[in-house]
């Protein structure tokens, strides 16, 4: 399982242990002594002996499920899972690691063998069924996209998106505000988690990166929605000093980029420009409280804050794509641009349909009146057949263009 640190990754192998007659739970960067059962050979057998031995519990093939918790303090425990799943594939293995891919980048992992789950904080509709709000959550799902959602429930989801905005989709602020409602302390765990990531730094970065790490780390929140570009950052620093650190930031999962892409035709990344992106933070939430945001006006003018914040709430919408695509291979995040003489034109990101079709995505301030730029990308595109714009605005289809609320977005991948 791969994903960024506090995501929710050993809670959900928990989770799935209890259909187990037992979970044995080892943590190799807690009980660093563990790894070095792995270090003679990589024969699962006697590895599963040494390990039962030292736990002095069972470890019965298809009746165990055998959790290997930071995984990436020991190369040669990743390495083992390879042959887990060709001597005993009976024996059920999770890995999971809060900074993993950095050790995958070094060991790889044996295509075919062992398979990948990424995971993501929380999304809107998984936030919504935290709170007790499962109706709601069937009601997007099944929702109709040419019929307007009944007033009165469209402003109640658009006030719950306002709160989703204030606490974000990490697990622990979640489930302090499903069971308090206390803004405070949900700020306080946000935090708490962003010291979290700023303590990794030192694991993942060299001595000679930590301070581009931390300026990108800090700036990163005050980019949202835009072009980034190196050379309008603090200090004066070169692309080729930040860049290898941005990487970084991305491998560890706190930041994803967002590539331009000409978007012509699958895949989007074929026809991307690997040297202009925008960024998306980890959470929304996490990016306010980076920058030092008031959270009030969430809670009491969520609609007018959706509309005012652009930049905030077009990386929510990339927050949301990646929580809803499939957990089986990370998913790229795209763009378009196009730029002539005295006229610009950008799509906030551009998908793909469950159809394999390109699907152009506009995210707008406040009603989403305007459609000059969704109407240039689908006069240049004639193979797309319609559009998404997303905004505060009800459901409607005008044309080629569909209307989804902001907190929509699940519907795009509902098969439903």
């Amino acid at each position: 399982m791969r994903g960024a640190r506090q995501v929710g990754k050993t809670h959900a192998v928990r989770e799935l242990g209890k259909s187990f007659e037992n979970l044995i739970e080892i943590n190799l960067e807690f009980y660093p002594h563990l790894a070095q059962i792995f270090e003679p050979d990589l024969d699962p057998k006697r590895i599963v002996r040494d390990l039962a031995l030292e736990l002095t519990k069972p470890i019965r093939p298809g009746r165990t499920l055998l959790f290997i918790d930071e995984i990436q303090a020991s190369e040669k425990a990743i390495l083992a899972l390879r042959y887990f799943h060709e001597m005993m594939p009976e024996l059920h293995v999770v890995a999971a690691g809060s900074l993993i891919d950095f050790a995958i980048q070094k060991t790889g992992l044996p295509v075919g063998r062992v398979e990948v789950l990424y995971m993501y904080p929380m999304s809107f509709l998984e936030f919504l069924t935290a709170n007790g709000k499962q109706i709601l959550v069937d009601e997007i799902l099944t929702h109709e996209p040419a019929t307007p959602m009944p007033e009165t429930v469209h402003t109640q989801l658009l006030k719950l998106l306002g709160e989703y905005m204030l606490v974000g989709g990490m697990p622990e602020a979640v489930q302090y505000w499903a069971n308090t409602q206390d803004a405070g302390n949900c700020l306080k765990i946000q935090g708490d988690l962003i010291n979290t990531y700023r303590q990794d730094f030192q694991k993942y970065a060299d001595k000679f990166q930590l301070k581009y790490v931390e300026l990108l780390f800090d700036e990163i929140p005050r980019h949202l929605g835009k072009l980034f570009k190196f050379s309008s950052l603090s200090g004066g620093y070169r692309s080729r000093e930040l860049s290898p650190c941005l990487d970084l930031l991305c491998t560890a999962g706190v930041v994803h980029r967002v590539f331009q892409s000409a978007a012509q035709g699958m895949p989007l990344m074929a026809e991307a420009n690997l040297d202009r992106f925008k960024t998306v933070f980890l959470d929304v939430a996490l990016a306010q409280r980076a920058l030092g945001l008031k959270p009030a006006d969430w809670l009491l003018r969520s609609e007018q804050s959706l509309a005012n914040k652009g930049g905030i709430t077009e990386s929510l919408i990339g927050q949301e794509l990646l929580a809803y695509s499939s957990p089986t291979a990370k998913k790229g995040l795209f763009y378009w641009h196009r730029e002539t003489r005295g006229s610009t034109a950008e799509i906030d990101y551009v998908d793909s349909s469950g159809e394999g079709q390109i699907l152009p995505i506009e995210v707008k301030s406040g009603k989403g009146a305007t459609l000059r730029s969704l109407r240039a990308f689908l006069d240049t595109h004639p193979q797309v057949p319609h559009g998404i714009s997303f905004s505060t605005r009800n459901y409607s289809v005008d044309g080629d263009v569909h209307f989804y609320p902001l907190y929509a977005v699940a519907k795009l991948f509902s098969s439903t």
